[in-house]
């Protein structure tokens, strides 16, 4: 069956043999998102590169990632511009805010304080980031497009079948993808089918987190590690996603 443009990625992903295919594929778009935004491409000197930025801003782990990344100059411009809007937000909100009046029933409750327009101004601040929101876009098109392949590709679900399956991260999204795109008959396939793949590789990594620590005692110092050597990675992708033992990704 000939491959769809759009149907590659996700095929790639799946024959990566990694622990969860939507990892690898979160880990390629984030970094081609990094290089668009701080890449040799220049984009930050865009306007409207920035003005989406300066929108959107980035969050705590990004901004880590972004410096990581290695583009000071980058950062600064990137920086430069989104200062300037933020402080000419923050001096309106400061010139509407009025401390609220806490309610006698409030404080009987224990409560301190009413809501505090500060406060919401800056947690929704922290609910965006400019790359967080545009893999979030090309997220949930990969989950649809697993499900259309699943639909319709036998050898897909084979290569499902066989797979590593997910970290429970995105398995969660998996389950919650099933009730959107399958209807009733398909999901009473897909769901064993599914839950067979979890359990067995759940107890995989299990296992080798086992051997690991069995190979620190002396009686096993000469036994073979067998796939336990980075069992605490790929054990902690399973849990969470991501990969905690990835370097740091920079400029090239």
């Amino acid at each position: 069956m000939k491959e769809k443009l759009y149907e590659i990625p996700l095929n790639d992903a799946m024959d990566a043999d990694d622990e969860c295919p939507f990892c690898c594929l979160e880990r390629k778009a984030e970094q081609e998102l990094m290089d668009f935004v701080l890449g040799s491409c220049a984009s930050y000197m865009e306007s409207d590169t920035r003005e989406a930025t300066d929108r959107s801003g980035f969050c705590r782990i990004h901004q880590k990632k972004m410096f990581d990344y290695g583009n000071a100059l980058g950062n600064g411009w990137i920086l430069k511009t989104y200062y300037k809007k933020l402080i000419k937000e923050m001096k309106e909100e400061f010139k509407e805010f009025a401390p609220g009046k806490t309610s006698l029933k409030d404080r009987l409750a224990g409560k301190t304080g009413n809501c505090n327009s500060i406060s919401d101004w800056i947690e929704g601040k922290e609910k965006t980031c400019y790359i967080c929101d545009r893999f979030s876009e090309t997220y949930e098109r990969y989950v649809a497009t697993f499900f259309h392949l699943y639909k319709k590709d036998p050898v897909f679900q084979e290569k499902l079948n066989k797979s590593k399956g997910f970290c429970l991260h995105h398995f969660a999204d998996l389950c919650s993808g099933a009730d959107k795109y399958l209807n009733d008959r398909e999901r009473k396939e897909f769901y064993p089918a599914i839950f067979k793949v979890m359990e067995l590789n759940m107890e995989r990594i299990s296992g080798d987190v086992d051997w690991f620590i069995e190979k620190f005692d002396y009686l096993n110092r000469d036994a073979d590690w067998k796939q336990s050597k980075d069992a605490i990675q790929r054990g902690m992708q399973k849990l969470r996603g991501g990969y905690p033992a990835d370097p740091a990704y920079k400029q090239r």
